[in-house]
């Protein structure tokens, strides 16, 4: 299936690992530009170099996505280098276990980690979505619908992506940009894979517990389960879809997982 994405530019934050990486090496596959946004540079130097020497065409801008300044140069660049700003894709943040117990200033600053850089994004991004119709995908978390416990600062984050969204889609609707989010539960990221390690002394055991309890296929959900969904999400074949939240997860967050 052709999803018409070739030659598409779209920003895709903390694009070089993880769900972003799937993110954006997906779009490339499809014929698309992804342009990373991120602070790494050995990870995102190699992740583009990895995508060029596949034939795929890819691009990067080095920063601190909590740096308003930052996130204007991202958009100025993308659209000074390429012509065009086809869609931005929110994905970077972290799980930083801001709780009610580390109190008000780890609790602010997890809002700029996570949040902050969503909605700076899109503002400087504004008048090219407008001229392309082009469409944001922001990436929450089902912590903002089943919380976790000890890490308010990320779950209230993740909730106002969801606001946002909604929020967005509404207002942009009348521009013909369409907003949308996907909401991971347990996937497998570098990210997820360095918790495990570092919290627990039996690692793969407490892997296995967390996927026993997804009821379709007691596995966890791939990073290119992910991708495929958020590149279907932007390209033409979803062209009536706006406002939603989609959950690639296999039924953790909606079915009864005490059947597993």
């Amino acid at each position: 299936m052709d999803l018409g994405l070739k030659d598409k530019v779209y920003i895709v934050t903390g694009g070089s690992e993880g769900i972003g990486g799937g993110i954006s090496e997906a779009i490339a596959l499809e014929g698309g530009i992804p342009i990373i946004a991120s602070w790494s540079r050995e990870t995102t130097t190699n992740f583009v170099s990895k995508l060029k020497d596949q034939g795929l065409q890819a691009d990067y801008i080095l920063g601190d996505l909590q740096d308003t300044l930052y996130c204007k140069e991202a958009i100025d660049f993308t659209y000074q280098k390429y012509g065009r700003l086809d869609g931005i894709i929110n994905n970077a943040g972290s799980n930083d276990g801001a709780s009610l117990e580390k109190g008000p200033e780890a609790f602010r600053k997890s809002l700029m980690l996570n949040l902050n850089h969503y909605f700076d994004l899109v503002h400087f991004a504004l008048p090219y979505l407008k001229e392309s119709q082009g469409n944001i995908l922001n990436i929450s978390s089902k912590v903002a619908l089943t919380g976790q416990g000890g890490t308010s600062g990320y779950a209230a984050a993740k909730g106002a992506h969801l606001a946002l969204t909604r929020e967005w889609a509404l207002e942009l609707a009348p521009f013909g940009i369409r907003v949308n989010a996907i909401i991971p539960a347990e996937v497998m990221t570098p990210y997820y894979k360095k918790w495990l390690n570092v919290t627990f002394d039996n690692p793969e055991e407490k892997e296995k517990q967390i996927s026993s309890k997804v009821p379709f296929g007691s596995r966890m959900t791939k990073i290119e389960e992910i991708a495929s969904l958020a590149v279907f999400l932007i390209s033409s074949k979803s062209n009536h879809t706006t406002g939603q939240f989609l959950h690639a997860d296999g039924g953790y967050v909606h079915l009864d997982r005490a059947i597993t």
